[in-house]
């Protein structure tokens, strides 16, 4: 089976990483999948959130907000309609979920890192491309942070990337781009730790059931795949 691409069944797009594209933000990172091309900006509040002064809570924050600009896909969506969007707020918190996994809290200070995901253009894999560019920006806030001496460690455990796979026409593919993305018969998303461990999964038979089998092998060809971004997250860094 021909994929639309014509990439092989366990071959990534082509992806890129720009390290300090916005001049304001202690963190910043334009991640391109593809067609996919999502702006990743990390800042700093040098508070805790309050919910966490409310409840005496001792470490500080990551949390991240995604949403996709008005014209990053084929028709122009409203402003409005993306700040009322719940398919953005399920990203937002997916991408917080991934970025906290690798990060101890207590190390971090009390402060609060927001990554803002912005989406210019979407061609399959919005939420992957800014788990995996966000945290670039993540680490780089981080160091800056250590340089300006508001913490003395890093507090940084491990790298963490994501990858899109699923069945299509028949076949098993890693890194869906939106014309496979539409017609997949099983869609997921992997996050992924340096070391290899999974963080969270998710998958979906869009038109039947899947099977063990099929699962396994696709977290095999996320894994080997998140290796390679995270190669790439250091290489920029």
């Amino acid at each position: 089976m021909m994929r639309p691409s014509m990439r092989k069944s366990n071959q990534m797009r082509h992806v890129s990483l720009e390290t300090c594209v916005n001049k304001w933000a202690e963190g910043s990172c334009l991640i391109k999948m593809g067609g996919t091309q999502v702006l990743c900006t990390a800042s700093i509040d040098m508070n805790q959130p309050v919910w966490k002064r409310i409840q005496n809570k001792t470490g500080g924050w990551v949390t991240a907000e995604y949403s996709m600009l008005p014209r990053a896909n084929g028709t122009r969506k409203s402003r409005d309609s993306i700040s009322k969007d719940n398919r953005s707020a399920e990203i937002s918190r997916l991408i917080g979920r991934a970025l906290r996994s690798v990060v101890d809290m207590d190390a971090l200070g009390r402060h609060t890192i927001t990554i803002d995901c912005d989406v210019i253009q979407a061609d399959g894999g919005t939420r992957c491309a800014s788990i995996t560019g966000g945290f670039v920006a993540l680490k780089m806030a981080v160091q800056w942070l250590i340089d300006n001496g508001r913490i003395t460690r890093n507090p940084i455990r491990e790298h963490v990337a994501a990858i899109s796979a699923g069945l299509f026409n028949g076949e098993l593919v890693l890194d869906l781009d939106y014309d496979e993305d539409c017609n997949a018969e099983m869609d997921a998303n992997f996050v992924v730790s340096e070391h290899g461990q999974f963080i969270e999964v998710q998958s979906t038979g869009e038109q039947h059931p899947f099977t063990k089998d099929q699962l396994c092998t696709l977290m095999d060809m996320a894994a080997n795949a998140a290796r390679e971004l995270i190669e790439l997250q250091k290489q920029v860094l």
